[in-house]
């Protein structure tokens, strides 16, 4: 007979998080995931506090594999990689963006924290003020997770497809193309396919852009 695994935290978290990856947050329970590792529901207590630690803990292990920056780099780059290295890892576990933008889950664990921090040291580096920084930080964030949110279904449909591919049809047969023609030419171009990540570095160059053109402002 297979002498089985020893049971640890990392073996509930890499479990954790395929069954989440398969079945979605609501589908990540404690019963099911120890059904999954084959063992009694209460002995993941053993290495999980509760299902927030758990979030967390996936959280911090999707958060883990966005490298670093190389910090000779110019500082656009930098914030471009950390961004777009952010974006990949979050899409290939949208359940983890899903969980941290409806406060299920806000690891704050140094592992979890590094991508930001090489994120914001970079704009500290290029002369922006704290201020200024978190800003920016701001911006960033909202083209990753904005990006995601369209990118992924809502982070909750099918990964790498646009979240209004579904019902852009829907949109075509029932718009009034005289009374909302400018709108109703911009649906039925969509249909003719949309690429999500293209969408997100389109949208992450007018924010590096636009953060470029303002470095140095004191915007406190």
């Amino acid at each position: 007979m297979a002498r089985r695994e020893p049971l640890n935290r990392e073996r509930v978290l890499d479990a954790a998080l395929e069954l989440a990856d398969r079945e979605g947050l609501d589908g990540l329970t404690m019963r099911r995931l120890a059904k999954a590792l084959g063992v009694e529901a209460m002995s993941l207590y053993n290495h999980v506090s509760n299902k927030a630690d758990l979030l967390d803990g996936i959280a911090e292990r999707v958060f883990g594999e966005v490298e670093r920056p190389d910090p000779e780099q110019p500082w656009h780059e930098q914030v471009r990689d950390v961004a777009r290295r952010m974006y990949r890892a979050f899409a290939r576990h949208p359940v983890v963006p899903l969980a941290l933008v409806t406060d299920l889950s806000n690891p704050t664990t140094v592992r979890a924290l590094q991508p930001l921090d090489a994120l914001v040291g970079a704009l500290f580096q290029a002369g922006f003020s704290e201020v200024a920084a978190w800003r920016a930080l701001g911006a960033v964030n909202s083209v990753v997770f904005g990006s995601l949110l369209l990118s992924t279904g809502g982070f909750t449909g099918e990964g790498g497809a646009h979240a209004g591919e579904q019902g852009v049809s829907a949109y075509v047969r029932e718009m009034d193309p005289v009374r909302l023609p400018h709108f109703s030419r911009l649906m039925r171009s969509t249909q003719r396919g949309v690429d999500p990540e293209a969408d997100f570095e389109y949208a992450l160059d007018l924010v590096i852009h636009g953060l470029a053109a303002s470095r140095g402002a004191d915007s406190s």
